[in-house]
């Protein structure tokens, strides 16, 4: 009879947990955070990442540090990422390189883009922008159609890797124009642009955020950008469209973390985000300076719009006859 009174007073009992197991777990983030940007420094993914994360640096009390892990068109730091512990601590920028093209270009990839990563949010729509040397004697894109014309396969023309929109811009330009140019990828933007400016490289199909300060700085011509219209930030450059009808190649940045990190910090890393897109400063540098435009913040939406994005590129790598294994 004892023994059933203690073991009722037992299952009766509260369970109470030691204040010193809850301190075990520390709000996130508790130290600095490591964003890894799957392509090299100099390019606009860099400039981008390193904006955003300043801004999360800010509102979440803890640095945020970012790893340039450039190689094969971003799947070297995409497979980095994906295979991060689920703890917090490593997120990174995700691309439409690493969930749109990549899984187009490769017959088998080091991560799967939909399995293996969480998108907690797009920070960034964009166009790419055609720019060409100053000592280049074309000043539009009509003009340097018909230089390629008559010198067919003496010009080429950089990237910052095989496979990356920009790369693939490249060809659909190629295609459509029907122009013979030479692709010569590089490792990341950055190195590309000394090249280009001395004319080793005749023309480049680079991110805004890294070609237009080039373009305004006097450095190098931008003759077109790569959306269906003129971008609002640099309204005096055409559409390549204007010239060659029906061709768009349009970007986009987001912010990724690793499969089964808990939904706290997911929530709160996607909040940090949507907060950070919407401080002036960010607004205005997107805009102004990078050739930016702000898309629909935060999960909501993103897998919808990452299928209609497949959409719209697999007909630009099929024309370009690109495959990368």
């Amino acid at each position: 009879m004892l023994r059933r009174r203690l073991l009722a007073s037992a299952v009766a009992a509260p369970l109470i947990v030691p204040a010193a197991s809850v301190r075990a777990q520390p709000a996130w983030p508790a130290k600095t955070v490591r964003f890894i940007v799957p392509f090299a420094p100099g390019g606009g993914t860099d400039t981008v990442s390193r904006l955003i994360c300043e801004q999360l640096g800010r509102s979440l009390g803890q640095q945020f540090v970012v790893d340039n892990k450039g190689g094969a068109g971003g799947n070297i730091g995409t497979a980095e990422l994906a295979r991060a512990a689920p703890d917090g601590y490593t997120v990174g920028l995700i691309t439409v390189a690493s969930h749109t093209l990549n899984p187009m270009l490769y017959s088998k990839l080091p991560y799967d883009p939909d399995r293996d990563i969480v998108g907690i949010s797009r920070l960034a729509v964009l166009s790419n922008l055609l720019g060409v040397p100053l000592s280049l004697p074309a000043n539009s894109v009509a003009e340097l159609i018909a230089l390629c014309k008559k010198e067919p396969g003496k010009y080429s023309f950089a990237s910052s890797g095989p496979g990356t929109s920009l790369h693939l811009s490249g060809e659909l330009f190629k295609s459509m124009a029907g122009v013979d140019i030479i692709h010569v990828p590089y490792k990341g933007a950055g190195p590309a642009y000394n090249d280009l400016a001395a004319g080793t490289v005749q023309m480049m199909f680079a991110n805004m955020p890294s070609m237009l300060p080039q373009v305004r700085g006097g450095k190098l011509k931008g003759l077109g950008v790569t959306s269906a219209q003129r971008s609002k930030a640099a309204p005096d450059i055409p559409a390549i469209a204007e010239t060659l009808p029906g061709y768009v190649a349009t970007s986009w940045y987001g912010v990724g973390a690793p499969a089964g990190t808990p939904e706290p910090i997911l929530a709160r890393l996607e909040a940090a985000v949507v907060e950070a897109l919407k401080q002036p400063e960010i607004q205005r540098r997107w805009s102004d300076d990078l050739g930016l435009d702000l898309p629909p913040p935060g999960r909501a939406g993103f897998d919808a719009f990452l299928a209609e994005d497949r959409k719209l590129w697999a007909p630009v790598v099929k024309a370009a006859g690109v495959k990368l294994d």
